[in-house]
């Protein structure tokens, strides 16, 4: 993962040093990085990558310094670039479609247009590895079904407690699984039909719970 312009972060978001560890924090196993494709500060970090015959693919938002990177790696003007609106720091699209390009160290480097947003597709088993500290933690809570919000036993709760888990993190995986379900009764009818009538017995359940509450509070 890179972190472009590193030479505006002494200005305006601190200690570039102190953004990276935040985000080697939530994307725990990824290889984060800090550069400039502005002044080539940093370019360095990606001389592992970008050997011969291998391909590799820039993606990110519009403006955040694709093209740019690619014109500094490629020691030459070959992309367009543009600047980002100062109200809301978007960039504008300057590249419009992929294209291919062959770095001078022989590697082969993929510019694509900016995206607008990343859809997680069948990727349950690399849920699970990128947020396997989670699954450790929560092969201990005592009830197998813990959904880590403060059950009594409950070991991801326990370790954000202590400090040693942040719970952005723990956000980060309930969003995922949160659109995996999604994309999961999307194309899979079967599974929705399965989450209504889930939804259904839970409703039915969190009913009868107030029924009952209320015959108590009656005979009282």
């Amino acid at each position: 993962m890179l972190l472009n312009k590193a030479d505006r972060c002494a200005d305006e978001c601190g200690d570039v040093a102190a953004r990276v560890a935040e985000v080697e924090r939530i994307a725990m196993g990824t290889p984060v990085a800090a550069l400039s494709a502005l002044t080539g500060h940093g370019v360095e970090a990606l001389d592992s990558f970008l050997v011969a015959g291998q391909t590799v693919v820039l993606l990110g938002s519009s403006g955040v310094g694709k093209s740019t990177l690619l014109n500094l790696l490629l020691g030459r003007e070959r992309q367009a670039v543009g600047t980002v609106r100062k109200g809301d720091s978007r960039g504008r699209h300057t590249t419009t479609a992929r294209e291919l390009f062959a770095l001078p160290g022989g590697a082969l480097l993929i510019d694509t247009p900016g995206l607008r947003e990343l859809q997680l597709w069948d990727a349950a088993e690399g849920v699970e590895q990128a947020f396997a500290d989670i699954e450790e933690l929560a092969a201990q809570c005592r009830f197998h079904d813990c959904r880590h919000n403060g059950e009594p036993g409950c070991a991801v709760s326990a370790a954000m407690a202590a400090g040693q888990l942040d719970p952005a993190r723990l956000e980060n995986l309930r969003k995922l699984e949160r659109e995996q379900g999604f994309l999961r009764r999307k194309i899979d009818p079967s599974a929705q039909q399965k989450e209504k009538q889930k939804n259904k017995v839970l409703h039915r359940g969190v009913r009868q719970m107030y029924e009952r509450r209320e015959k108590d509070g009656g005979r009282r």
